[in-house]
C-alpha cells in the first residue's frame, strides 16, 4: 500500500441493527419463495400486489418483534447490572421458570445481587464495629495520606489534642505536632505534652494502603497512668517484702534484749546468768547478721551497673559457670562456635546462679544437670536442664526474696533475668517435657 492511500473507513453497525438485519435475513428464504410462487400463479395482479405488501409488512414486522424482544432483554440484564454497579441490590431479574439461558442469566445475576447484598451488610456491620471499637479504646488513632494530612482520628486523638475531628480532619502532621514521628526512627517512649494531656507515651507506626495509595498509621499509647500503677504495685511488694524480713529479725531481738533486760533486773543473778546471757546475744547476733545478709541483697539486686561489652564465646562462658560448681558434674553438650556482646562478670554470674539452682533441684532427687546451648535465629539459646522436681505451680519465681529454699536469698532468679533482659536477651523457666525436671533458657543476641 502506497504512503498516500489512506485505509477505507469500516462500516460499524450497532448490535440493534445487526439483531434487524440477522432475523430479517432469516425471513428473507421463505419470503423469497412465498413471493416466487405468488407471482407465477394465476391471481389476478391487483391480489398478487395485495398478498405482496401483506408479506413484506409481516416479514418486516416479525423482524422488529424479534429485535424488540432480544433488546429488551438486553436491556434488562443492562439495568440490573447497572443498579449491582450502583450498590442498589433491590432490584431482581423476573424469571419464567423456563429453562433456556435467559432464565439463567436472570439466576446468576440476583444470586450475585444477594451475595454482594450480605458482603455489603457483613462490611458495613464491621466497620461499625471498628468506629465503635476506635471510638471506645483509650489509645489514640491517627492516619495520614502521603501527603501528611490528617485522615481519620478517634476519641481518644481528639483529648490530646483537645480538639475535635472537625476541626483536625486535613489538617497536616506539622500542624499537629506529629510530623517527627511519621519519619526516621520512633522512640521507645517519649515524654511530651499536647495540648490536651501530659505524659509518658509509646509510639507505633505502621502502614497500608487506601485506594492504591500508601497511608500511614499512628498509635499513641498513653502510659503513664500504667506506669503509676506498676510503680504503686512495686513499692506495694517492695515495703511488704522490707517488712517481712525486718519483722523477721527484729521481732527476735526485740524479744531476746526484754529477756535480757529482766535478767539484768534479778536480784541476786541466777546462777545460769551467763549462759542466758550468751544465748540471747548469739540470737542477737545471727538475726542481725541475717538482716544485714537481707539488705547486701537488695543492694546487689537495685544497684545493678550497665554491662560493659565485649566479644565472648559462648563456650567458654559456659564452660566456666560450670566448673564453679563443685558439689555436682555438669554435663556439658557442645553446640556451635557462637560469640555474643555481654559484660563477661554478668553474664558469668547469671549463669552461675542458674546453675547452682539446677545442682540443688537435682540433688534432692540425685539427678544430674546438664547444659547446652543452640542458635536460634540472630539469638544463642543456653538450655540448663536438671533432674529435680520440677518447678512449683507459682507465679512468683521471679519475684525478688520469693524462694522455697530454705535459707535462700531469693534474688538469683531476679538478678539472672535482669542481667539477660539488660543484655537485650532473655530468660524464662518451664519444666521439662517428657523427663522429670525443669529446664532455664537463656537467650542472648549474638554479635
Amino acid at each position: 500500500m502506497g504512503s498516500g492511500m489512506q485505509p477505507s473507513p469500516r462500516l460499524y453497525l450497532s448490535s440493534e441493527r445487526r439483531l434487524f438485519l440477522l432475523a430479517f435475513a432469516v425471513g428473507l428464504p421463505g419470503s423469497s419463495l412465498g413471493l416466487a410462487l405468488l407471482w407465477t400463479s394465476d391471481l389476478p395482479a391487483s391480489t398478487r400486489w395485495t398478498l405482496t405488501v401483506l408479506l413484506v409488512v409481516t416479514w418486516t414486522a416479525l423482524a422488529v418483534v424479534v429485535r424488540r424482544r432480544a433488546v429488551y432483554s438486553l436491556r434488562t440484564v443492562s439495568s440490573l447490572l447497572e443498579a449491582l454497579r450502583q450498590e442498589d441490590y433491590s432490584l431482581r431479574g423476573h424469571r419464567t421458570g423456563a429453562d433456556d439461558a435467559l432464565d439463567d442469566v436472570f439466576r446468576e445475576i440476583n444470586l450475585l445481587s444477594e451475595s454482594l447484598s450480605e458482603q455489603r451488610l457483613s462490611a458495613l456491620e464491621a466497620s461499625a464495629l471498628l468506629r465503635a471499637v476506635m471510638a471506645e479504646i483509650d489509645v489514640a488513632v491517627f492516619t495520614f495520606d502521603p501527603e501528611h494530612r490528617l485522615r481519620l482520628v478517634n476519641r481518644a486523638g481528639e483529648r490530646i489534642l483537645a480538639r475535635p475531628s472537625s476541626r483536625l480532619l486535613g489538617s497536616s502532621a506539622a500542624e499537629l505536632g506529629l510530623e517527627d514521628w511519621l519519619e526516621g526512627e520512633l522512640p521507645g517512649t517519649v515524654e511530651r505534652a499536647f495540648p490536651g494531656a501530659v505524659g509518658r507515651w509509646r509510639v507505633r507506626r505502621s502502614t497500608f494502603r487506601q485506594e492504591g495509595m500508601p497511608h500511614q498509621l499512628l498509635v499513641i499509647t498513653d502510659l503513664s497512668k500504667t506506669l503509676r500503677q506498676e510503680e504503686r504495685q512495686t513499692w506495694q511488694r517492695l515495703i511488704r517484702v522490707l517488712g517481712h524480713e525486718l519483722n523477721n529479725s527484729l521481732g527476735p531481738i526485740k524479744s531476746t534484749a526484754e529477756t535480757l533486760h529482766r535478767l539484768t533486773d534479778k536480784q541476786p543473778s541466777a546462777e545460769e546468768w551467763h549462759q542466758d546471757l550468751r544465748s540471747g546475744l548469739d540470737v542477737i547476733r545471727q538475726r542481725s547478721a541475717a538482716l544485714s545478709r537481707f539488705m547486701a541483697s537488695y543492694s546487689q539486686l537495685a544497684r545493678l551497673p550497665e554491662p560493659t561489652l565485649e566479644s565472648l564465646t559462648i563456650t567458654g562462658v559456659v564452660k566456666h559457670a560450670a566448673a564453679m560448681e563443685s558439689r555436682l558434674e555438669v554435663e556439658i553438650t557442645e553446640g556451635p562456635t557462637l560469640e555474643v556482646q555481654a559484660d563477661r562478670a554478668q553474664i558469668e554470674q547469671a549463669l552461675i546462679n542458674i546453675v547452682k539452682n539446677a545442682v540443688e533441684a537435682s540433688l534432692e532427687t540425685g539427678g544430674g544437670v546438664e547444659i547446652s546451648w543452640s542458635r536460634r535465629a540472630d539469638s544463642c539459646e543456653v538450655l540448663v536442664e536438671d533432674a529435680g522436681p520440677g518447678l512449683p505451680e507459682s507465679a512468683n519465681l521471679f519475684v525478688p526474696f520469693f524462694t522455697t529454699k530454705p535459707g535462700g536469698s531469693g534474688i538469683g532468679l531476679v538478678l539472672s533475668r535482669q542481667i539477660a533482659e539488660a543484655h537485650g536477651g532473655s530468660l524464662t523457666l518451664e519444666n521439662r517435657l517428657g523427663h522429670r525436671g525443669s529446664c532455664a533458657r537463656l537467650r542472648l543476641r549474638l554479635s
